[in-house]
């Protein structure tokens, strides 16, 4: 399986952040991108990988362990970015640190620390590529709609669950299901 940990945004929180980037679709260059789907957003913790089925049990008991040694949190969807022409993200504010610590602790625990890449939190949008003849776009697109994306400022929601899910890639987007959950500060 496909795995991968997170915190999964609240309906009215990914709600909010759909109604104000709908108007981003009509910017130029967004034609261009592969618009995740509002129904799989999250924010990703730690991405596992490939886990085999029999090893499952043993990651799922380590997440609810730490579940419970690290408290809920206040966030909220806010702002927007790019990683530099290849996804727009819409960013997080609120109890960050706590998120960060959180990330940091399912990824030692589980093995899936990668120095290169810092935790960053955010909620992906959309990415460039060149499937279905799509191109890149021309540079500074993603900025822009990101730079759009700059006064959006959700609504404040818990971050009081982690979850392991399963992600499920095929022709069109990737598809998640959560596998299991685990409360936060039990």
């Amino acid at each position: 399986m496909r795995l991968f940990v997170a915190v999964n945004p609240p309906a009215r929180a990914k709600q909010e952040l759909a109604d104000a980037a709908a108007p981003l679709r009509g910017l130029p260059g967004a034609d261009r991108l592969r618009w995740t789907d509002p129904a799989g957003w999250h924010l990703t913790l730690a991405f596992l990988g490939e886990v085999p089925a029999d090893e499952v049990p043993a990651v799922e008991g380590a997440l609810a362990r730490l579940a419970g040694e690290h408290p809920a949190h206040r966030l909220r969807l806010s702002g927007g970015g790019t990683f530099g022409e290849r996804a727009l993200w819409a960013g997080v504010e609120g109890e960050v640190r706590a998120l960060r610590a959180l990330a940091a602790a399912v990824q030692q625990a589980l093995g899936a620390e990668d120095e290169e890449r810092r935790f960053h939190p955010h909620l992906t949008l959309a990415r460039s590529g060149t499937t279905r003849g799509r191109g890149p776009g021309a540079p500074g697109e993603l900025r822009t709609l990101a730079a759009a994306m700059r006064d959006f400022r959700g609504t404040e929601w818990a971050a009081g669950r982690i979850q392991l899910m399963r992600s499920e890639p095929g022709y069109g987007p990737a598809r998640y299901t959560a596998v299991e959950g685990w409360p936060l500060g039990t």
